[in-house]
């Protein structure tokens, strides 16, 4: 197939998956509000102008022009004004226009709405409606990943050398070959070779690379004698680890980041070699500490958004490269799948395992970044409903009247203000994927 088609499948192929995705986290909020019995007047896909729609029972069905998400409408979710000072919502300033105006959206008109709202509902029950919505992208990601790691295989380090570095370049140098100066590797001084397999090191027989290179990098300055199988024969080599500085990885091999967000180094023994991998299907024990590993380092990120989207303007409208770790929005990671699909070199179920992996990285996405304690994302009305508990909990404790129901209205302010900045950090993305894209060439 042409390129350029294997490109727009690929492209075609994401956006399917991202509007399963976000069609399914709708369908996580709406199926505990109608069990608990709430009116749920519409579910739409995207924002905007409706292309097209359905009714089913009480509930309107369909999908609009912009695809950035979805919602569903609920009866009730703000709880009726309250009768006070005469005057005291009919005021024009432009915040408590705004709060009016959602309270309208989601205003019952009869006795029967109102036994169905929102907001009469108990805490418990209107904490699991919020949480469906990342629930179902939580469940999703876990399946999506256990596709990949249990069906296709994941590529993963042998104890056979896949190549052998002639010189240790120090981790900090933004260069890969040999320069004058820079020292022989103990490996290639050894006369360990590209195809050795290590089956001993100090004569203790090993079989994973991990039991390796815990001895090397606790081995610096001290010669380790290694056993390794070359041509069907067993050869005694000696090789003495270098101290160097290398960056700290997790037990996936990735790079840790320090409370400033950067990458983490230290101070090791290196040899210099390279480890030789092979695609190899994982137990199901696997799923769930890849989808954790994956939610840590995005809650990572999270936590210093700020200075990540500080780093991403400056490299999008500066001089230096794009971080391959960095921030991506959702045409960057269109433009990967692309890119993925059209390498006709990798086999399609290499392709195709990536891909999927990808829209589980997708929804892994969407159930830390919902799960965020500001409105208007599910975590902000989940703290409502949690307030509202601590509130009628102290209320009982201490013998005093029922609180009524926070008025969820009243932060629409406070939404406004996280929509803003949410939207300005979604065209920065835009602009930096279409400026400096991130590629997997």
């Amino acid at each position: 197939m042409d390129t350029v088609l294997l490109y727009i499948l690929g492209i075609v192929i994401m956006l399917v998956g991202l509007g399963i995705s976000i069609g399914l986290h709708e369908v996580g909020h709406l199926l505990p509000a109608k069990k608990f019995g709430v009116k749920v007047g519409q579910y739409m896909i995207g924002f905007g102008p409706t292309l097209f729609s359905w009714r089913r029972g009480e509930t309107q069905y369909g999908v609009k022009a912009l695809p950035l998400g979805g919602y569903i409408s609920m009866a009730g979710m703000y709880p009726p004004a309250r009768a006070g000072v005469r005057g005291r919502t009919a005021t024009t300033g432009m915040f408590e226009t705004l709060v009016q105006e959602e309270r309208a959206t989601v205003h019952v008109d009869t006795v029967e709405e109102e036994e169905r709202a929102f907001y009469r509902l108990p805490i418990y029950k209107r904490v699991i409606i919020m949480l469906g919505g990342p629930v179902m992208n939580l469940l999703l990601a876990v399946l999506f990943f256990g596709i990949v790691l249990c069906g296709f295989g994941v590529p993963t380090s042998t104890t056979t050398i896949g190549s052998v570095s002639e010189c240790l370049v120090p981790v900090t140098a933004n260069r890969a070959d040999c320069a004058a100066g820079d020292p022989d590797a103990p490996a290639h001084e050894a006369g360990i070779e590209p195809g050795d397999r290590i089956v001993a090191v100090n004569g203790t027989p090993v079989s994973q690379v991990a039991d390796i290179t815990a001895v090397i990098r606790a081995s610096a300055d001290t010669p380790v004698a290694v056993t390794v199988e070359r041509d069907g024969a067993q050869q005694q080599l000696t090789v003495t680890p270098a101290l160097t500085t290398r960056y700290v990885l997790d037990a996936n091999g990735r790079q840790v980041l320090g409370a400033d967000g950067k990458a983490e180094t230290e101070k090791v023994g290196f040899v210099g070699v390279g480890w030789a991998t092979e695609v190899q299907q994982q137990p199901v024990t696997a799923v769930l500490p890849a989808v954790g590993d994956t939610i840590g380092r995005l809650v990572t990120t999270i936590a210093h958004l700020p200075q990540r989207v500080v780093d991403l303007a400056v490299q999008t409208f500066g001089p230096g490269e794009r971080d391959p770790e960095g921030l991506i929005g959702v045409v960057g990671v269109g433009r990967i799948a692309g890119e993925i699909t059209s390498l006709n070199s990798v086999p399609v179920a290499d392709r195709a395992a990536s891909l999927i992996q990808l829209v589980g990285g997708l929804n892994i996405a969407l159930f830390v970044f919902n799960l965020i304690p500001l409105p208007p994302l599910d975590g902000g009305h989940v703290l409502v409903a949690l307030i509202d508990g601590v509130r009628r909990l102290f209320a009982r404790v201490t013998g005093r009247e029922r609180p009524k129901a926070i008025d969820a209205a009243k932060i629409i302010p406070v939404t406004l203000v996280v929509a803003t900045i949410l939207g300005g950090l979604t065209v920065l993305l835009l602009v930096a994927d279409i400026i400096k894209p991130i590629s997997v060439l």
